[in-house]
């Protein structure tokens, strides 16, 4: 089997985790392929949007992939999320479909909860990763409030350094919410230290990723 994987950040923290997720998911011989253009994020940063210019790079890069010779797809980045939403019906046609990191990992939220606290550390990311949320709510009928934490200034810093201004911006809502769910998948390293410290659940995208990417090739008939 072979993946392609799609990232607009290229934290070391982010392709570690989901290597090592994608790994558990498919087996040490899964061939993993890459493609990396962060100006796509920079670029939605810069505008507060997904511009054209920056989805017609995305899309060029699962068109890519898909000559590759790619199985399946992931989709790493949840500010361009939407557009990957857009690309899978005309992914489903060819036979290549393209996984969100953080779809299912949205949908499980709004099982677990009502009221869920959404994590960043880029703006850009927090309205994409509140529409799915939204959506994948309203798919399973159920209604659900939505608590923004940003944590500004955070991308970027030592990993302990990020971890306490995640404690600190966690606790601020921990009282208010039944879930925490991260919207960078970058954040995972966090994920049990939050949980521990405020006794809530804590969700992040790269085991959920790797999952509905195992999900995808089973359909297909390839495991």
């Amino acid at each position: 089997m072979k993946v392609g994987l799609i990232y607009t950040s290229t934290t070391p923290e982010l392709i570690e985790l989901v290597e090592r997720e994608i790994k558990n998911e498919l087996g040490e011989n899964v061939e993993m392929v890459s493609w990396k253009d962060p100006s796509i994020l920079q670029e939605a940063i810069d505008n507060g949007y997904v511009t054209k210019t920056a989805a017609a790079r995305l899309i060029a890069m699962y068109t890519e992939a898909i000559n590759a010779g790619c199985d399946a797809i992931i989709n790493l980045c949840s500010s361009v999320g939407e557009v990957a939403d857009a690309a899978q019906n005309i992914a489903k046609y060819i036979g290549v479909p393209i996984v969100r990191v953080d779809e299912e990992m949205c949908r499980d939220a709004a099982r677990k909860g009502t009221n869920i606290a959404v994590m960043a550390t880029l703006q850009s990311t927090l309205e994409p990763t509140k529409n799915t949320i939204k959506r994948v709510a309203r798919e399973i009928g159920k209604n659900v409030n939505l608590v923004d934490v940003l944590v500004d200034g955070a991308f970027g810093l030592s990993q302990d350094e990020f971890k306490k201004r995640m404690l600190e911006e966690a606790g601020k809502v921990a009282d208010k919410v039944d879930v925490i769910l991260f919207a960078q998948g970058s954040m995972a390293y966090c994920e049990d230290v939050i949980a521990k410290a405020y006794n809530k659940t804590v969700l992040s995208s790269p085991r959920y990723g790797a999952k509905a990417l195992k999900a995808a090739l089973k359909f297909k008939g390839l495991i």
